[in-house]
């Protein structure tokens, strides 16, 4: 894999707060093509996209992107290959997270984090893999990887990520890598944790191989 991040079109979900917006001004600042995507706050997207466009004088589309919707998900690759062709790297960050324990979560919650956080980011990939020539990158979480008490619901999404992260690595040619973030500085957890721009330059390294990983392998931010 190139060292280089320079040109490339880069497709980050949820890139409009939090990882995905320090995400998406990191790869911005090494030179990537990179498209912002949003679900709820299209201003919030505009303003990541204005300081991703000062960072590369490259012009940086905003799309509306739902992965809980399928239409959304069609619409939102049609016009990123329209525009560009092709996918060089996808970075599927779009995340959400109900806390309390299961006895106290009631049905749309979980249903919300199962649908956003493991299967719209199977359906993201499944719709991006025809044109992706680079590698996909899958944001899950401490989370995935030991059990935290209250975050059952949340845990066993992202565990499902890495497993399908592992098994989709067996099935394509292309690089899959998992990202594994720890407590975050993001407003799922109340601003304290690891910097976002710490999470972003690991996950661009991941992108560039400079680390020592293997397509379908966990990359834990915290050992980084």
């Amino acid at each position: 894999m190139e060292n280089s991040l320079k040109d490339k079109v880069v497709l980050i979900t949820g890139s409009s707060i939090g990882i995905g917006a320090a995400t998406a001004k990191e790869f911005a600042s090494q030179g990537a093509r990179v498209v912002i995507t949003y679900n709820t706050s299209r201003a919030d997207a505009q303003e990541v996209a204005k300081e991703c466009q000062e960072l590369s004088s490259a012009e940086v589309p905003v799309l509306a992107l739902d992965v809980g919707n399928d239409a959304s998900i069609v619409n939102a690759v049609k016009e990123v290959v329209a525009k560009f062709g092709h996918i060089d790297i996808l970075i599927n960050n779009a995340g959400v997270f109900a806390e309390g324990s299961v006895a106290e979560t009631n049905f749309r919650d979980i249903e919300n984090q199962v649908r956003v956080n493991l299967e719209g980011l199977i359906k993201m990939t499944n719709a991006t893999l025809p044109y992706i020539k680079g590698s996909i990158i899958n944001i899950a979480s401490a989370a995935g990887l030991k059990p935290y008490p209250g975050y059952a619901t949340y845990g066993a999404t992202k565990w499902g990520v890495r497993g399908f992260s592992k098994s989709l690595a067996g099935e394509i040619d292309l690089p899959v890598y998992t990202v594994n973030p720890d407590g975050t500085a993001t407003q799922m957890n109340d601003f304290t944790g690891t910097p976002t721009e710490k999470v972003a330059a690991v996950i661009a390294d991941v992108a560039k191989g400079v680390l020592p990983a293997q397509s379908g392998d966990d990359i834990n931010v915290w050992e980084h």
